[in-house]
């Protein structure tokens, strides 16, 4: 298929786009750009490099992709912004590079959905098939796991990870790490339980997803202190993958993660 430029767009000499692609009315795309096959940059769209873009993406109205960092450190240094393939980023979606106080590099992986305003911030890494709701925000140098999903007004705050699986609820605040697998809301966030459905949607077996809720009353629910119950974990469930991926990501927190339950505060060892 060939690529089809609307006459009002505005696409730099320098961009690169490959076959299939269309530009809409009044969208800009700038140097620097390189756009895969059969992605839709819809009107009034905005792109600006370095950025790389993988296949079958689609950009709606208003959407800013690959502007300058947020950062007063910023001073104009060359950083970059890579997407994977078939990503959809609604209208007045936000997507920063990186900074070169990090990777240089803000990368989102394949297959998400960005709702209308959400943003991510530079040196941010996304995994694959995440969803970002109305107004979700990602400040600086987070990570999101795949197949998780950060619901609407949810800031989470810079260095922060977001676990595999895990379902942030809307209007939450995430100032430590949130747990894979693990159903999190709040303004003072809390766990409300393992995401049963959303593994199970994703496939997950009915015996795993046993195990990782088992996993999950330990490490949070018992009065057990973080190394105790991980302790317990490597011993009673470390055959489970998904349990060993929930250890190895409490042992790298370094902003520690998050174990309070309703009406309980601050779980020891959290």
């Amino acid at each position: 298929m060939a690529t089809k430029i609307h006459p009002t767009a505005v696409v730099d000499a320098d961009a690169e786009l490959a076959d299939g692609v269309t530009v809409g009315p009044l969208a800009v795309i700038g140097p620097g750009v390189e756009i895969g096959p059969d992605c839709l940059v819809e009107a009034s769209a905005h792109i600006q490099g370095p950025t790389r873009i993988g296949a079958r993406n689609r950009f709606f109205p208003f959407s800013c992709i690959g502007f300058d960092p947020q950062d007063l450190k910023y001073r104009g240094e060359k950083s970059r912004l890579e997407i994977g393939d078939d990503n959809t980023f609604r209208e007045h979606c936000t997507i920063n590079r990186g900074t070169d106080h990090d990777r240089g590099l803000t990368s989102i992986g394949s297959g998400s959905l960005f709702m209308t305003c959400a943003h991510v911030g530079h040196d941010c890494a996304v995994g694959d098939r995440t969803i970002f709701v109305n107004n979700s925000t990602l400040g600086g140098h987070v990570e999101v796991g795949d197949d998780a999903q950060v619901g609407a007004f949810t800031s989470v705050h810079p260095f922060c990870r977001v676990g595999r699986h895990s379902y942030i609820g809307g209007y939450s605040v995430i100032t430590r790490d949130a747990l894979p697998f693990v159903k999190i809301v709040g303004a003072r966030p809390v766990c409300l339980g393992v995401n049963r459905i959303g593994l199970e949607r994703k496939g997950v077996e009915a015996d795993v997803v046993k195990k990782v809720n088992a996993a999950y009353r330990v490490l949070v629910r018992s009065q057990l202190n973080t190394a105790n119950a991980l302790a317990r974990l490597r011993e009673d469930l470390g055959d489970e993958p998904m349990v060993r991926h929930l250890i190895e990501f409490v042992e790298s927190s370094e902003r520690g993660v998050i174990k309070d339950l309703p009406g309980r505060g601050k779980s020891r060892g959290g």
